[in-house]
């Protein structure tokens, strides 16, 4: 198979049917017919599922891989991955935002570069101040606690060639961030400039960006945990500095030293400190439990797709 278009499913029942009409158009003006379109339905409240089954069962270029419940966009993501079989697979967004046209131009490019992939990356980041000050601040954190350069205002759309596809799934963390996987997956790795049109309100929230940045931060590097160590040989340089300060001060004027605020201020930032270090050894804790298990990132309950005649 030449060609496989992979989309995930989530609150998706208003876009489906124009996204399976478009990326079927683009898909067979690239293949023909020698083509399939993967959707995985993570787990969709809505209709969804049930539309994608109709589209299952009247075109065997559609495969819909149905998890046993929400796992999370990037599980998603990587499960359809596993289920693609083309030469090529372009991976793509459902809700529109991204255009399943992109195909043509990703494919061109990528045959005249002869690149491993092709992604897209915005000329503009899409969203309000917020989004766009927050998706800034957060590449640049991830770079200063890991090191890892990733591109930024990338987006979910694009091709990639059969051996990278099966490079990046031999990635079997339990945690998965995608951007990061596909930094570290290597390759000869092409930006693609699109401009991302805003079909509906985001779904990372302040909350869900902040937990991200620690689960991406967590999965490729040990700098928090690092700086745990400098920053406590630190306050004890600056300790043992003090204590001998003080034992001066004590020869010297014979008499002991006022400041009981400061001791206290001292005692309260310290604790706090020693807290938040525990919570961070903490969250390497979970993830190590968590690899341990060695638990699936994701079930699949059912898969639909018509037998060809």
């Amino acid at each position: 198979m030449k060609l496989s278009i992979v989309a995930t499913l989530y609150q998706s029942a208003a876009y489906v049917d124009e996204f399976y009409r478009r990326a079927s158009a683009a898909a067979r003006h690239l293949v023909g017919e020698d083509h399939e379109i993967v959707f995985v339905n993570d787990g969709s409240p809505d209709t969804s599922l049930e539309q994608v089954i109709r589209l299952a069962e009247s075109d065997a270029h559609v495969v819909v891989v149905d998890l046993s419940r929400n796992f999370g966009h990037h599980k998603a993501m990587m499960t359809g991955l596993a289920h693609a079989k083309g030469a090529r697979v372009f991976l793509i967004d459902s809700d529109l935002e991204e255009e399943p046209e992109w195909l043509l131009n990703f494919d061109a490019q990528m045959s005249r570069e002869g690149c491993d992939v092709v992604y897209g990356v915005q000329e503009s980041r899409k969203g309000d101040w917020f989004e766009r000050w927050s998706g800034r601040w957060f590449y640049r954190f991830f770079k200063a606690l890991t090191g890892l350069a990733l591109p930024e205002n990338i987006v979910t759309a694009r091709l990639m060639t059969r051996r990278y596809v099966d490079a990046l799934l031999r990635h079997e963390e339990r945690e998965v961030f995608m951007a990061g996987l596909w930094h570290t997956t290597g390759f000869d790795q092409r930006p693609h400039p699109i401009k991302k049109h805003k079909s509906s309100e985001t779904t990372y929230t302040f909350r869900r960006k902040m937990a991200l940045l620690v689960n991406s931060v967590t999965s490729f590097s040990n700098a928090p945990l690092v700086g745990i160590f400098y920053i406590g040989v630190s306050i004890s340089l600056f300790a043992l500095m003090y204590i001998a300060y003080l034992v001066m001060h004590w020869l010297v004027l014979a008499r002991p030293l006022s400041g009981w605020t400061s001791v206290m201020a001292s005692i309260w930032l310290l604790g706090g400190m020693v807290i938040s270090f525990i919570g961070v050894v903490g969250i390497y804790l979970s993830k190590i439990f968590s690899e341990t298990k060695q638990r699936p990132y994701t079930i699949v309950r059912k898969i639909y797709a018509k037998q060809p005649d």
